[in-house]
């Protein structure tokens, strides 16, 4: 019998993650600009819906990192969770290259302008050595450690205002396009290492022995309420007490504390549904996030080579076909990366002798 007290809705949080953007990649790519108005009620309600991905996945990465650290029985600068949290992050980072590379331009000498602008794996991938980095440096903080995570995505959030727009010119533009929107990465480390901050605070207020689930969903769902619908007035609230003008600019501009809310109910509702999501299909995509990644960038932007679905089918879609679209696309993408997973060993092991590389495949 399977434990129920695991962290089921964790990995189910990052399937349901991985599905939207699967949709909302091939929506947004394939759905011909004529039919997205933002005077309709349904596709308002889709794109609010679709902005829940990226904070989900942050919010999870730095929760998910923090927890398995938290949890090995050997604390300290001997975890060996510190290691393979570094280790998973730089081949994020690498993966995340890997996918921007054309093939075709390398071999005439050029890279792709996307090359140099990081996406969400080179992201992801420093938001967890961020987070393994900050243990290692305080773990001898024990508890306080939850106060640290807690004050960095904060000030994150807060000083939001103060950097969005900074170019950092003195930088080389493919390190300053890491740091801020506005030097043209599709995504970057402010804010979205504020989301991976409060995400590991999350872990040490858990805990490493979950329990009492239906209680904490519960305070989720408080905490996200106050966000969404009160966390504006309260910034003006402060700014009248303090005349500070960066808190009036964080509450007209409040989406990063109201997207935290929205991760909050997110989580209540998943984890009010602990055993649920306990089912093999749940966790199966919860855990091949990486891997459902990649093939979705091979199937729809055609990594490496070029040819793929968005560049054939760009901006012509109706509404219709892209939804029906977008349900054969993630199914597509799953079944791809199950039989990947399902047939590595033998495929390895073709390649290993057509190659004659006298070394184990790896197996399943």
């Amino acid at each position: 019998m399977k434990d129920s007290k695991r962290l089921y809705f964790l990995d189910a949080l990052r399937a349901f993650a991985i599905l939207m953007m699967l949709q909302g990649h091939f929506v947004s790519g394939i759905l011909d600009p004529l039919f997205k108005d933002t005077t309709n009620s349904v596709y308002n309600l889709w794109l609010y819906c679709r902005g829940f991905t990226a904070p989900v996945f942050f919010t999870v990465t730095g929760w998910v990192v923090l927890f398995l650290l938290l949890k090995n029985p050997i604390q300290g600068l001997q975890n060996p969770r510190i290691k393979k949290g570094l280790k998973r992050g730089l081949e994020l980072i690498l993966w995340g290259y890997v996918l921007r590379l054309n093939l075709p331009m390398l071999m005439n000498g050029q890279l792709n302008g996307s090359f140099l602008k990081p996406d969400v794996l080179q992201i992801i991938g420093l938001g967890l050595i961020f987070t393994v980095s900050i243990y290692t440096m305080f773990h001898y903080l024990k508890q306080g450690l939850g106060f640290v995570f807690l004050g960095i995505g904060l000030l994150i959030f807060i000083t939001e205002p103060g950097y969005v727009d900074t170019t950092f010119l003195g930088l080389p533009k493919f390190l300053a396009a890491y740091l801020t929107k506005a030097n043209g990465g599709v995504f970057y480390l402010f804010p979205w290492l504020g989301y991976v901050s409060l995400g590991a605070c999350i872990a040490i207020v858990f805990g490493p022995q979950p329990k009492q689930f239906l209680m904490k969903s519960m305070g989720f769902v408080a905490l996200g309420l106050l966000l969404v619908y009160k966390s504006s007035a309260f910034f003006i609230w402060v700014y009248d007490q303090t005349d500070w003008m960066l808190f009036r600019q964080v509450a007209y501009n409040n989406f990063l504390f109201i997207r935290l809310g929205d991760v909050f109910l997110l989580i209540a509702g998943f984890m009010a549904l602990n055993r649920i999501f306990s089912k093999d299909f749940w966790l199966w995509i919860g855990q091949k996030t990486l891997s459902i990644y990649i093939v979705h960038y091979f199937i729809f932007y055609g990594s490496l080579f070029g040819i793929g679905i968005y560049k054939y089918y760009k901006y012509s879609g109706t509404l219709l076909q892209s939804a029906i679209g977008a349900l054969i696309f993630m199914a597509i993408c799953l079944i791809v990366t199950y039989c990947a997973h399902r047939y590595r060993s033998k495929l390895f092991f073709i390649l290993w002798s057509s190659l004659k590389i006298k070394r184990t495949p790896p197996y399943n």
